[in-house]
């Protein structure tokens, strides 16, 4: 068993210790364990962006790694910039990406694709897989392994109701095939989040469990996505499927 400990991201919740209770496994996530000198690089928009902060997903993840002497070498790149698309992030790819040689590319991004589409600048579906797509060859192409992640939430309601939960179910159904047909580690949080905002969110809120708005994170949040992306790196065991 890896010495990083999964509960350490939990333990400042009681809401979400039990839920960590029982999930350890002797099961890697996909099967591909951390490298000692792994770079990883997480492009995104805000979510990742945030990630920084001293509560965020990132830092918490840079403390766990920091505790072990098999990965305390493993370094963690924010290239998260808020109010990014698809299009803005393959914009950047080269400057942001490729050019620091990364061995592991984490893509999470979406939810301004989607939300953007309130106000008319949202990315269609076509330009939306088109440049994932591209986004995918070209990590992969620099010999970095891609984990391609689905979008969370915009809106925490667990009944169908969120304005956008149609839309933003079609576009992770694009981000799930891409990583299909291109062979990338597909990190799904859409569904993580709702399976857990099912036990959890009973008043059916439509923010306030794992956001703060609907989609940012927060101090929970972060720790939930933090345990999933240590899971997906396999800096930690995953749950049996």
């Amino acid at each position: 068993m890896h010495s990083l400990c999964r509960r350490s991201f939990l333990l400042a919740s009681v809401s979400v210790t039990s839920l960590a209770l029982g999930m350890l496994s002797p099961v890697l996530a996909e099967d591909t364990p951390l490298q000692p000198n792994d770079k990883i690089v997480f492009l995104g928009d805000a979510i990742t962006q945030n990630g920084e902060a001293p509560n965020g997903f990132l830092s918490l993840m840079k403390g766990e790694l920091a505790k072990s002497e098999k990965f305390k070498k493993v370094a963690i790149v924010s290239a998260g910039v808020k109010g990014d698309k698809v299009p803005d992030v393959e914009s950047r790819l080269e400057k942001d990406v490729i050019s620091i040689k990364p061995t592991v590319v984490v893509v999470f991004i979406g939810a301004n694709d989607v939300w953007h589409e309130k106000s008319g600048k949202g990315t269609k579906k076509d330009v939306y897989e088109d440049g994932l797509r591209r986004i995918v060859r070209r990590i992969t192409a620099g010999g970095a392994r891609v984990i391609l992640c689905t979008p969370t939430t915009l809106g925490e309601k667990v009944d169908g109701t969120n304005p956008l939960d149609e839309m933003l179910e079609v576009y992770c159904e694009i981000n799930r095939k891409v990583a299909a047909d291109s062979k990338s580690q597909l990190l799904d949080l859409r569904v993580a989040f709702i399976e857990y905002l099912k036990k959890k969110n009973l008043q059916n809120l439509d923010k306030g469990i794992l956001t703060t708005d609907g989609t940012h994170l927060n101090e929970l949040g972060n720790r939930f996505v933090g345990l999933k992306m240590m899971e997906a790196i396999g800096a930690i065991e995953a749950p049996a499927k």
